[in-house]
């Protein structure tokens, strides 16, 4: 295992060397699934126990130790512009040798213009040559949890993932990556998690259509096709620390802070050009264990305004509800972009199925 993991690193190190590096590559895979983390502003690093850990931190699965567990979740970004889904499946193997889950993703939008034939050979605009298309992404993930070396207090995860991007007729690419996390549960109940995403950087081999996506007015050519087929997805670490606070027999509250780390310059809090820090903070009031309140906030930037210039600093906020009978929980979660007060939401609806709740 250990001489496989290292041929990999090598590989996509000789890949990251060679070929163009992308800031934000196969980036729905990192907005997350289930209504409970995405209504904590992703505050679940240490502290995701059931079928939604694979995009979370696949260490979480080490929770489901009975009977099966199957996750669906649904979204719409933008005025249903983007729709999101997410289906899931996680079940312990036999004799106490981890749990292993199955996910699959998916992100489309649907009648984009293509206007690449609007102006003909000749300069002329031609209204009638507009079509439209879809474009989506797709992802199937496959996890594995365990406890290293019989260590009950260590949970570890990983994730093996294929990606696969069509954009209409023009282009579409095909990818794999992986990703580890572990959980250490100290003896003060206090629980320490860490996520690392494309751990060996997650390749994109692309196919471009060049006789669809370029056009030639008046003899040059337009939106010729990149000169790179290859994308490389750096990785990016999570970490958090949470703990259950027990106000009476009735009532907790679960928070958890943290830290999102992003191997690149960004608009970040603290940024350099090694890496980009951003905090995030999240927690769920829990009553009786059958209703849930939940509160995040996450992904804080600075922005410039567009009327006066100045540096600002943006977050954004998430909030959610939960209600659980037995082996069935619906969440639902909302969330703002964040950016300059904009009154863009999402909604997000996530319904699980936890065969070991029906058997108690």
């Amino acid at each position: 295992m250990r001489r496989i993991l290292f041929f990999l690193l090598i590989i996509s190190t000789q890949f990251s060397d060679a070929q163009i590096i992308r800031k934000y590559s196969n980036e729905f895979l990192n907005i997350g699934a289930g209504a409970r983390g995405l209504g904590m502003g992703g505050a679940v690093v240490s502290n995701q126990d059931d079928v939604y850990s694979p995009m979370w931190n696949p260490a979480g699965l080490m929770k489901i130790d009975r009977d099966w567990q199957v996750a669906a979740m649904h979204a719409e970004y933008f005025e249903s512009i983007a729709k999101y889904d997410y289906l899931s499946y996680a079940k312990p193997l036999d004799y106490g040798n981890g749990v292993f889950a199955i996910s699959l993703v998916r992100l489309g939008v649907d009648n984009i213009l293509n206007t690449t034939q609007l102006i003909d050979s000749e300069g002329n605009i031609d209204y009638d040559k507009i079509s439209s298309f879809s474009t989506s992404d797709y992802a199937a993930l496959f996890s594995y949890a365990f406890h290293p070396n019989g260590n009950q207090k260590l949970d570890v995860g990983a994730t093996a993932k294929i990606v696969y991007r069509n954009v209409g007729k023009f282009a579409s690419g095909y990818g794999f990556g992986f990703d580890v996390g572990a959980i250490y549960h100290s003896d003060t109940d206090w629980n320490y998690g860490f996520m690392l995403r494309d751990a060996t950087t997650t390749v994109n081999f692309w196919t471009i259509n060049q006789k669809e996506l370029s056009a030639v007015v008046n003899g040059e050519e337009f939106n010729p096709a990149p000169t790179d087929k290859m994308e490389i997805t750096m990785p990016k670490l999570n970490v958090g620390i949470s703990k259950t606070f027990e106000f009476n027999r009735d009532l907790k509250l679960l928070p958890e802070a943290g830290v999102n780390i992003d191997f690149a310059k960004t608009a970040a809090l603290v940024s350099t050009d090694f890496a980009s820090i951003t905090p995030y903070a999240g927690g769920e009031l829990i009553f009786q264990d059958m209703i849930f309140v939940r509160l995040g906030f996450n992904r804080f930037q600075t922005i410039s305004d567009i009327e006066d210039l100045k540096r600002k600093v943006s977050f954004q906020p998430s909030a959610g509800i939960g209600i659980k009978y037995k082996g069935l929980t619906l969440d639902y979660a909302i969330t703002n972009s964040g950016i300059g007060g904009s009154n863009f939401y999402s909604n997000f609806f996530s319904l699980k199925l936890d065969m070991q709740g029906f058997r108690n």
